[in-house]
């Protein structure tokens, strides 16, 4: 299994159950470890043997751009869902963080993991 990763990816997204998170949008901080087989792209050198992270990232800015969640825990599902399903990751680690959402607390969130690690 090797994995593709984007770290500490910053997006605006309305996010969370209180009135003021249902009209305001928050920053997230993202962080994915996407599993997969690289082997072919690194003997091709062709972009289409693996998954494009650029792609990943504009496919995630818009679906969080035109869409509400409640929770993190949803957020993190969806974006485990649309990594496996339409970017054919076998395996996914998906991170998710509020930013400054409490007094002294820098970060709050949610890791988790879908899909079946392969050696």
């Amino acid at each position: 299994m090797d994995l593709i990763f984007i770290d500490d990816l910053r997006l605006s997204t309305l996010i969370g159950v209180y009135p003021r998170e249902r009209t305001v949008p928050q920053t997230i901080e993202l962080s994915l470890q996407i599993g997969t087989s690289t082997a072919e792209a690194g003997v091709s050198d062709d972009l289409g043997d693996t998954i494009d992270y650029a792609s990943v990232v504009e496919r995630l800015r818009h679906e969080l751009e035109t869409k509400h969640f409640s929770l993190l825990e949803r957020l993190a599902e969806h974006v485990a869902a649309v990594l496996l399903a339409d970017f054919g990751a076998k395996w996914v680690r998906v991170s998710i963080a509020k930013l400054g959402m409490m007094n002294g607390v820098r970060r709050v969130g949610v890791v988790i993991e879908r899909g079946t690690k392969q050696g």
